[in-house]
């Protein structure tokens, strides 16, 4: 029986390497991967996945209006498994019919992404999974204390925390840093008192 699953963690946990492995499994099993992302995620092209360890892909980019179920009936259903990175970036819509096609077709929907913003709030795309996913895993990656990483800081050129700001803002290491929530509030004390 197929099942959602959410693999969520902060930044720099090695996301995206895990799925692309997960993608090379099945393929080396000889099944047929439909690997996604949203559109909105073009740090490395419209059209591939990369892991910051060199790792990448092709993949299908949805766009916030398609649907994801009607795409998997009309071009995907030949398919044995769905894999999906920056999950969180998916609309609720995207989540439920993804959602439906593991109910429907049996077809296992695995999906790896962030949990929370830099402010620690939960993305729409990730919400809706901690609601509908049948398994909820985290990998897990460490702050520069050795403490499990649970924020991803947003950082600007002078390497400050930034506290506000659109929730969406695409970059990588050079502008995101997993840290343990104890770091990044001292962090952000530490600038309020040097201002």
């Amino acid at each position: 029986m197929a099942k959602l699953y959410f693999k969520y963690g902060a930044m720099g946990s090695s996301k995206t390497a895990q799925a692309l492995i997960t993608k090379f499994n099945y393929e080396e099993r000889d099944m047929k991967v439909w690997l996604i992302k949203p559109a909105m995620d073009n740090r490395d092209g419209a059209d591939i996945i990369q892991s910051r360890i060199g790792l990448l892909a092709t993949c299908e980019p949805i766009g916030g209006k398609d649907n994801i179920f009607e795409m998997y009936q009309t071009n995907h259903n030949d398919i044995d498994v769905i894999i999906a990175d920056e999950c969180q970036f998916f609309t609720e819509e995207h989540v439920d019919e993804l959602r439906r096609i593991v109910d429907e077709c049996d077809i296992p929907v695995l999906c790896f992404g962030l949990r929370t913003d830099f402010l620690c709030h939960l993305f729409t795309g990730s919400r809706r999974l901690f609601e509908v996913a049948d398994s909820i895993a985290e990998i897990k990656t460490i702050c520069s204390c050795g403490a499990k990483a649970t924020v991803n800081a947003r950082l600007d050129g002078d390497m400050n925390v930034v506290t506000e700001g659109a929730q969406v803002m695409l970059g990588g290491n050079d502008c995101y840093l997993a840290m343990c929530h104890k770091c990044w509030q001292k962090k952000i004390n530490e600038q309020q008192k040097n201002k």
